[in-house]
């Protein structure tokens, strides 16, 4: 059978992630991508100046801090951060997460730095 026809398992894309922070693409539509990443402590202060940015929480709880609050996410839950507004992921445990986004979209946006994940990398 043609790997096109074949289930994404969030299990078994998630057992192949070790490192926090780090988003892997687990499927494309269209120009998006769906990217899964384990998230744990604190995130860098950015944008995104040209897209929005989807945060589906598959497992944990996580919040988005933002200059005038924040919003918690937990299991089950999700989030649009909106173009242009300068937002921090945290989650204080582990927190398994996806992500959907612009193909190309760097996850430390503006900020860049050593946090930015290698892109175009799919699991």
């Amino acid at each position: 059978m043609s790997k096109f026809l074949e289930a994404i398992n969030f299990d078994e894309k998630f057992s192949r992630l070790s490192e926090y922070w780090k988003p892997k693409i687990i499927a494309q539509m269209n120009d998006y991508h769906f990217k899964i990443t384990k998230l744990q402590g604190e995130f860098v202060w950015h944008k995104h100046d040209d897209t929005d940015e989807v945060f589906i929480v598959l497992e944990g709880e996580m919040s988005i801090a933002f200059q005038e609050g924040a919003v918690i996410l937990k299991q089950g839950e999700m989030f649009v951060v909106p173009k242009g507004l300068e937002h921090k992921p945290i989650a204080k445990d582990e927190c398994k997460v996806m992500l959907v986004e612009p193909a190309g979209t760097i996850n430390t946006g503006d900020a860049g730095g050593e946090m930015t994940a290698e892109d175009n990398v799919w699991i």
